[in-house]
């Protein structure tokens, strides 16, 4: 069963054409609704449950799936940060980081929420940012519109409360739920815009060194990605060391996502399981174990049974201590003991008898039993 969003209409009716047009309806089944429909369906028993949203949404999903036993994986997004080192290429970090709120106009799981910038490159940064996002949308009509109004006014309403100035962008149109690139800074960690996930083209900047940054990240809730800038592998593998994150772009956003067979997901509050590739068919399966045991090896697993007897089934599992080890010595008591092993003497005892019966044209398990025997 596939459920798109009830948000994005457009593409919901065009997969409710197109799924029975192309894909078996015996197998495959789309429908529609919004949070009433999903309800009643979430009372169904499904054997797997694949949830891509928010952690609010996510969190009526495992509850309901809870009642069931389903297991399910869960896509969800939070506050992905970017972290700007004053060793990293400004022209290049602004240019992509800009790409990030422009596209989908951040209205994408792994669009970077905000951004450290070390205080000595700070200024520089900023100008360069507003200088791509410009550059980026010369063409407005190119610019994607927020998906509808009540999420409109959640952007517009965190902008309002915010502390920050106003650097590059701030355009609104509440008509056509428009919102320009905008970069806001002199922001700290407790300004509304740092509140929750912006999902909007609203990038909040932070004056902070590398090390502050993964402080602050690593005391939040774990995100969906985190994006590092830097030419430096010291302040890399130490910003890597001391976060934790659904997955890491280095130099670049959201690439990671489109690493091919690589497994792509989230850890806590950014969700769990993985998929992509190999990963995600796996989600979907059940592996099963399935050992068949030869009927032959019964006499040498007879000790298994009750009533047990230690004196009588010691000496079928019990190895003798050829290496020379005693009781109670330490490393420092161990010496180097040649005792003349050939490969033939790492082989289990049932392994060789198997192999001489079968040479002898002989049952194993008899074989055994007359070993044992004697």
């Amino acid at each position: 069963m596939v459920k798109p969003s009830e948000l994005a209409v457009t593409s919901q009716n065009l997969l409710a054409k197109l799924v029975p047009q192309y894909l078996d309806q015996s197998a495959i089944r789309l429908v529609t609704g919004g949070p009433a429909e999903t309800g009643r369906i979430l009372e169904r028993k499904f054997n797997h449950i694949f949830f891509t949203g928010s952690s609010t949404i996510a969190r009526h999903i495992t509850a309901a799936a809870a009642k069931h036993l389903t297991p399910t994986v869960l896509e969800l997004g939070g506050q992905g940060p970017a972290i700007v080192t004053g060793s990293a290429n400004i022209d290049l970090s602004a240019k992509r980081l800009a790409l990030s709120k422009v596209l989908n106009a951040g209205q994408i799981c792994l669009s970077a929420n905000h951004v450290f910038v070390d205080p000595a490159i700070h200024d520089k940064f900023v100008e360069r940012l507003g200088f791509w996002m410009a550059k980026q949308i010369e063409d407005e009509s190119h610019m994607v519109h927020i998906i509808n109004e009540r999420h409109y006014e959640r952007i517009t309403s965190l902008l309002e409360k915010s502390q920050g100035k106003i650097a590059y962008g701030g355009k609104l149109d509440k008509a056509s739920k428009y919102i320009s690139p905008t970069v806001i800074t002199d922001v700290t960690t407790s300004d509304s815009l740092l509140s929750g996930e912006i999902f909007g083209p609203v990038l909040p900047v932070i004056k902070a060194t590398y090390v502050e940054a993964y402080k602050i990240i690593s005391s939040m809730d774990h995100p969906l990605g985190i994006y590092i800038f830097s030419e430096k592998q010291t302040e890399i593998d130490e910003i890597l060391d001391n976060t934790n994150s659904g997955g890491v772009t280095i130099n670049d956003t959201i690439l990671h996502s489109a690493v091919p067979n690589a497994p792509f997901g989230g850890v806590g509050e950014s969700g769990y399981g993985m998929s992509h590739g190999q990963y995600g068919f796996n989600s979907f399966s059940h592996q099963r174990i399935v050992l068949q045991m030869p009927t032959w090896m019964e006499v040498l697993f007879s000790f298994r049974y009750p009533p047990y007897d230690l004196a009588a089934n010691v000496k079928k599992t019990q190895v003798k201590n050829t290496l020379g080890f005693k009781r109670g010595e330490t490393m420092a008591d161990q010496k180097i003991r040649n005792v003349g092993l050939g490969w033939y003497g790492l082989l289990p005892l049932s392994v060789v008898i198997v192999v001489l019966a079968k040479v002898m044209d002989q049952d194993p398990g008899k074989r055994i039993a007359g070993l044992l025997k004697k």
